[in-house]
């Protein structure tokens, strides 16, 4: 085969070529920081990346929504905390008041402050936090306390489930504490209160309040410690989520980052590489005859 003049110019031409694709490539692994820039550069790589980018994905909206599950259960403890010093302080009253030395007056006075710490209790109840009230279940917008008779008892209405939110592929905890479960019961956390209330106002049988009380006080401690209880385990969750949030990033650089000195090494050898192709062409495509001619 004839291997013409032309023949070497396209070769040259088509190699040269070649070589500016392949610094253009290395040029842009430098400025990305990543080893593709489209799909079709490595089909591969792209399709793992993917894989690995809807990981980190889930991982960071589970986080999310472990958020919303503190949200929910550190406003829930620090509502049961003031419950608790509340009915710790009726039933000291009421203690005060069993052992019959109180008169009418000082029985009254202490009935007044059972009423300011009953309205206090009810304030707890219909805790609401971002405009939801955590102590009703998924009825956030409906207060759950908030019936009262002629005769100032309340009535709570509690009324919605659980609110569970999944916090891991396939796991879901309940956010809420029940209201039912730490206001109600028989007699009510209202309603021993009323009662001890209206014993106050008879100055008789003071005593039997104690025991209704510490129902309603146990209640709370139960819910309370219940509720530790699923704080821990989300705090386990969390510490899952952040190992899987760290082996799905580390999984994703290793797919898809470059190693800067390889890619700069490739560089500056592809640059060696286009400079003695230069040099070689210049040399091997002589000026023709046409050259002398002009």
């Amino acid at each position: 085969m004839r291997v013409t003049q032309g023949m070497l110019s396209n070769n040259m031409l088509r190699n040269l070529m070649q070589s500016n694709t392949k610094m253009s490539s290395y040029m842009d692994q430098l400025n990305t920081g990543k080893k593709i820039t489209r799909p079709s550069d490595d089909p591969v790589v792209a399709m793992k990346g993917m894989g690995y980018r809807t990981e980190l994905v889930k991982v960071e909206q589970f986080q999310r929504n472990t958020n919303e599950v503190h949200n929910w259960m550190d406003n829930s403890d620090a509502a049961l905390d003031k419950a608790t010093s509340a009915m710790q302080r009726i039933r000291e009253l009421s203690v005060q008041a069993s052992n019959g030395t109180y008169d009418d007056e000082e029985l009254a006075n202490i009935s007044e402050e059972v009423k300011q710490l009953k309205e206090h209790l009810v304030d707890i109840a219909n805790t609401n936090v971002n405009d939801k009230y955590i102590f009703n279940g998924t009825d956030t917008d409906i207060a759950p306390v908030n019936t009262i008779n002629e005769g100032g008892e309340i009535e709570p209405g509690f009324t919605g489930g659980e609110v569970k939110i999944e916090v891991s592929s396939g796991t879901t905890l309940k956010a809420n504490v029940s209201g039912a479960d730490v206001f109600g019961g028989e007699p009510s956390i209202f309603g021993a209160i009323d009662n001890f209330i209206d014993r106050l106002d008879s100055g008789e049988d003071i005593d039997s309040s104690i025991g209704e009380l510490d129902v309603g006080i146990n209640n709370i401690i139960n819910s309370r410690a219940e509720l530790g209880a699923r704080m821990n385990r989300l705090e386990l969750v969390e510490n899952r989520l952040s190992e899987q949030e760290v082996i799905a990033t580390q999984s994703m650089s290793s797919n898809e980052d470059i190693d800067y000195a390889e890619a700069i090494t490739q560089l500056i050898t592809q640059e060696s590489l286009h400079r003695a192709a230069l040099a070689a062409g210049s040399k091997i495509i002589q000026p023709s005859l046409v050259d002398f001619l002009r």
